[in-house]
Formats: structure tokens, sequence, C-alpha cells
């Protein structure tokens, strides 16, 4: 006999079961997750805290009429569940199985794309405003962590949907437990009273009542203020009140019973409406609920000891980050570090646990950890923000108006650029070069290996200004030993040479394009590579030699082609032709670029898609190939650009 999870096709078949079956249900929820994730990785703690709630809002609401919009949406593997995706659960965050977050494209239950946290509360009020214009009474509900909660957009949104007073529920999914325990009671019942229809009508009459008596508005100014005064004392969530909200709760997310009754109720008051809900991450798996921060994202698993399934063999970009800065902190007392809840993702914890005093974790306040940066810089401290880079794009205008603008030095430590793999298309850092190579005072970085990471960073500390330092996901060859050398700024490195063309390629490209370039000179083609190291200052010297001594260049990245780093070698190529008469006359260097296409990347393992963009290095070879026989590179004379060049150009 099956699960009751297989007999359900959609919400609607919550309607009529009872308690004990959609507890049943949520048992066989929790199974089929820990199942899944322990072969496929991905989030599951937070996933197993919300199966009750989960349920309750689709008993509750009627989706996808009503509108449940999940803030970050790293939670929504029981709503994928339950709204008719069970067969293709399986193949979850594999590419071409659905991904690990809402979409669209995927679901009408999918209301709307989500991945980057705080944005749901300014969502929802959107769909709340566009159903009142329309005229139509569908209900909107967003749920939202209380770690969202700590970002400005999401408390910026609070504010105006009390400001607006549209119907909007907004579901705060604690899963600390301080709350439950200090006043659960109290408020639980103080929550149950004023949710209560018949007290809220009742408390209009009064109004109403008092203000015909002599002096009412007097007296029933009186009776707020000591109304208001008892509610400070004695009622959490005084906050969302006075900014226009009624608070309900707290209510415990495990309790059907608590869920479904005061969902119900809050669906029935007009106005903004706060759920304060209390769940335990990890709920119903033990290793889970004992370190819910590793099982946040977890990689494949062993159910039974909830270990790793596979031991990592080699070091990550992250690890000698943290390992690099703890080394440098060591000898100089003016580093801290800063990031935006991201502490052991960015590899911070082992600067958190020797330098507490110097370590500063903003939580999910992007914007914020830049500024607070850019003031610690302004009194001669050595700020490091180690933020992911598909994160930074929050913090653009910190970056360039806070840092850049008064060249302060500080350090961003980019993580995860590039594709980052089953986290999909909110997640890759596909843009990070194109927002920041713009700014001006600002020296952008990228290390092919272990080691070049380790002496930018010393390279970054004693620089004057500001500085970049992009590298990605996963493990990275080289590890540093010994004495950690400074990079030069601005000065590429030819890694083979090769007279038919050239790839010069950056950061996380470079190994490809060296094991390209085996697979060219099977082919007769003999191809230059070079590791700019350098996105800005670009080596322009080494450029033009490039262009001069090899038939044509490739430039390699993985970013956006648009606006990146084959963008700034376009740039500089075209520069030098227009400041220098002797090239006036010159046929132009062949150039091509390589790096991720226009369109969000979807999900999968980080080699799959590395394949599909072409960015492998078989695929580069292929376009490297195309490239030599479109411009006759393999037969003709070499071309290039033979200028003198000034001090502009080298920089």
């Amino acid at each position: 006999m099956g699960s009751l999870l297989d007999r359900i096709q959609g919400p609607q078949d919550l309607k009529t079961l009872s308690l004990d079956e959609l507890a049943g249900l949520a048992a066989d929820i929790r199974e089929r997750m820990i199942e899944t994730v322990a072969r496929t990785g991905g989030h599951l703690a937070a996933n197993l805290g919300v199966v009750e709630l989960t349920l309750a809002l689709h008993r509750v609401f009627d989706s996808p009429r009503d509108q449940i919009v999940w803030d970050t949406g790293h939670q929504c593997y029981p709503h994928k569940l339950l709204t008719g995706r069970q067969e293709a659960f399986g193949r979850l965050r594999q590419r071409n199985g659905p991904s690990g977050f809402p979409r669209r494209a995927e679901s009408e239950h999918d209301c709307f794309d989500t991945g980057h946290a705080g944005t749901a509360v300014a969502v929802a009020l959107g769909l709340a405003k566009a159903r009142d214009l329309s005229a139509r009474e569908e209900a909107v509900v967003a749920v939202v962590g209380d770690g969202a909660m700590t970002g400005g957009m999401a408390l910026e949104a609070v504010n105006l949907a009390g400001h607006l007073k549209s119907d909007l529920i907004v579901v705060l999914n604690d899963n600390e437990m301080s709350i439950a325990r200090n006043v659960g009671g109290l408020a639980a019942y103080l929550s149950r009273l004023r949710a209560d229809p018949h007290y809220l009508k009742a408390k209009e009459d009064f109004e109403f009542a008092v203000r015909l008596l002599p002096k009412g508005e007097t007296l029933l100014s009186s009776v707020e203020r000591l109304k208001g005064a008892l509610k400070q004392l004695l009622v959490p969530g005084m906050l969302f009140e006075e900014l226009g909200f009624t608070y309900l709760g707290p209510v415990d997310g495990h309790n059907l019973g608590q869920l479904l009754e005061t969902l119900t109720r809050a669906r029935k008051i007009s106005g903004p409406v706060l759920v304060h809900v209390i769940t335990c991450k990890g709920k119903g798996y033990a290793p889970a609920e004992k370190d819910a921060c590793r099982f946040h994202r977890t990689v494949p698993f062993d159910i039974e000891s909830g270990e790793p399934a596979a031991v990592s063999s080699g070091l990550s970009y992250t690890a000698i980050f943290g390992q690099t800065l703890v080394r440098l902190a060591e000898k100089e007392p003016r580093i801290v570090g800063i990031t935006a809840a991201m502490r052991p993702g960015t590899g911070m914890d082992a600067f958190a646990a020797k330098f507490p005093e110097r370590f500063f974790d903003v939580g999910i306040a992007e914007q914020t950890a830049v500024a607070l940066a850019a003031g610690m810089a302004a009194r001669d401290f050595r700020p490091v923000v180690a933020i992911y880079s598909t994160f930074l794009q929050r913090a653009y205008d910190q970056i360039l108006h806070d840092v850049c603008l008064p060249n302060l030095p500080v350090v961003f430590a980019i993580d995860r650029a590039g594709l980052v793999g089953e986290d999909g298309s909110t997640h890759h850092g596909a843009f990070d070069l194109s927002y920041l190579r713009h700014a001006p005072n600002l020296t952008v970085l990228a290390p092919r290996d272990l080691s070049e990471l380790a002496g930018m960073m010393v390279t970054a500390l004693r620089r004057p200004g500001p500085v970049a330092l992009r590298y990605p996901r996963g493990e990275g060859r080289n590890p540093p030993e010994g004495e950690i050398r400074a990079v030069p700024v601005g000065q590429a490195e030819v890694l083979r040479e090769g007279a038919h063309f050239t790839l010069l390629a950056v950061g996380s490209m470079v190994e490809p394009s060296l094991a390209a370039a085996g697979l060219l000179a099977r082919r007769g083609l003999e191809v230059r590579v070079v590791d700019a190291r350098s996105v800005k200052p670009l080596d322009e010297a080494a450029i033009l030699e490039c262009a001069e001594q090899t038939g044509g260049i490739v430039t390699v990245e993985e970013n956006a082609r648009a606006g990146g780093f084959g963008s700034a070698v376009l740039e500089a190529l075209s520069a030098v032709r227009l400041r220098s008469p002797q090239a006036a006359g010159r046929e132009s260097t062949p150039t091509a670029v390589l790096g991720l296409p226009d369109r969000f990347v979807e999900h999968g393992r980080r080699e799959e898609l590395l394949q599909e963009v072409g960015l492998d290095p078989e695929g580069i070879a292929e376009a490297g190939l195309a490239f030599a026989r479109r411009f006759g590179l393999a037969h003709r004379e070499r071309l290039g650009l033979r200028v003198e060049l000034g001090d502009e150009a080298r920089h």
C-alpha cells in the first residue's frame, strides 16, 4: 500500500483530510525529502521545519488562485510535493529536473520566482495591490524567515504594507525558540483574543460608543494610551502593531490544529496581518535538528549517520580564503572581517572564532555590510567583506558610492563567482565582472588557483584603494606553501607559448584553457595561453604583444560576455588603434569573446553546465578551432598591431 503522499495530486486533496491524516502526510513528506536530498543534495533543514506550515497554508488557502510567495524559496520542497511534482521530485536540482526554488515556468502554484532573501513582502504587496486595482478577491500570503527579516528590504516592505493597509498576510517563520519559551503562553492567549472576530467587532462598537459621550475623544485617547502601555509590557509583536499590522502569535509551527485555526482567522481580518510561527529547523531528522547549519544546504549524505556520502579530497577556494585571512590577520590588527549571514559559507568561521571582536555578521543586509566596511576603512582599518557574487549585486550602490567614490581600502572577497551548479539561475555569480569593472578606483583580480588567491589577498590588503577578488565555488589546485607572495597588479602571465592565436583567460577559465590548448595541439594548432590575473587594470602591454606575435585573441571568462573581461580587452584594443597613428591603417586583430551566454543558465552539476555553455576544455577547443578556421590563422601570416606603447597604454 502506497503512502498517503502518493494519493495527493494537488492542494485540493488536503481539504477533506483529518488532523490525524495530515499528521501522517507530514511524516510521509519528511521521509520523501530526506530520501531525495540524501541523493541529490539540497536545502534540507529549513524544508523539514516548514512541513506542517505548508500543509496548513494549502489547507486554508486555495492555490493557485490564492498567491503564496516563499521568501528566498529554499523552503519550498513540501510545497512542490503538494502541487503535482512528486514524480519529478526525485530529480530535484538535477539538470532538466525541478529547481530547488520556486519557478513560475515550472508550476502555476509557484506565483513568483524567488532565490534571494528579503523580497517576498514587497512582491506580495505588489500582488495584493494589483488584486485591489483589478477588483479581485484572492488572498496573498508571504512566507518569510526570521533571517530574511534582518534585511532592510523586508523591513521597508513591512513599513509600506502597514501604510497602504491592503489585505495581506505575512507569515513570519521563526526557527529561533527563545520567543516561544519567554512569552509563548501569554502571547498565544492574547493573539487568540485579538484575532477573534467577535473581539474585533466589540472593539469597534466600544470606540463608537465612547466617541458619543461628552469628552469621548479624550476618554478614548486615555484608554488607548493605557492599553498601549500594557501591550508594550505584555504583547510581543508590538513593533508590527505600531507599523499597522495585526499581530497573531507566536504559534507552534508543528501544531496543525493551532496553525489551521490561526491562518483561518488571519484570512478573515482586514488589512495587513503578521502571523508569527515558531518552527524547528531540521524537524523530524535527528542529525539535522542537531546541526541545522550543516543541513541548511547539504551535499548528498548517508541517511542513517547523517555524514556526507563522499569526503572531499581537496581544498576549496573558500577554505584557503579563510585560512589566509586568519594568517594575515595575526600580523595585521587592522584587518576586520565582515559578512552578511554567511559566516560558514564564506569561510569566515576560523576568523570569527579567533578574532571575535574583529568579526561582524550584519545579517542578510549586504548594503549594510559594505557601508559598515566603508566607515571602518575611513578610520584606517582594513575591512575584508566576504559575500557570494550573486548576493553582492544587492550592494551595488554602496560599492560605487560609499567605497569607490572616496577610494577606500575595502577588500571584497567574492565567493561563488561563475556557475555554482545545482542552486541554479538565482545563485550563479554570472555578472560580477560586468557590474564591478566600470567602477572607478576599483582593482579587480581573479586567481587561477589557490596559491594565486592567497597571493592576491596579500596584494589586496596592501593596496591604497578598493580591491575585488572573485573566485569560484569548489576545489582548487596548487595550495599555498611557505611564505605567501603578493601577486603584481596589472601583469599577466604567459603559461604556454604558441603562435597561431592566444587564449587569454581569467580566473577559473585558465585551467580549462590550458587543457583546451593541449587538445588543439593535437589538431596542429599551437596556442599561447595567458593568465590575465588582473581584469582591472588590464595588462595592455601583454595583450598587444599577443596581438602582434600571434594570429588573434580569444578571451575566456566565467562571466556574462556583456561588459565583462572580453569587453575590456576589446575596448583596450580599440583604444590603442584610436590613439596610435601607426595602427590606423593596419588590419584589426581577430578577436573572439567566450563567456556565459545572454540568458539565465539553469541548474545542474557545474561540470554539466560548463559543458552546456561551451566553457569546458572541449568547448573552448572547439570554439578556438572554429576561430582559427574562420580567420585562416593556421595558414596566414601573423597579424598584429605594431605600435609604440606609451605610459598610458602600459598603466
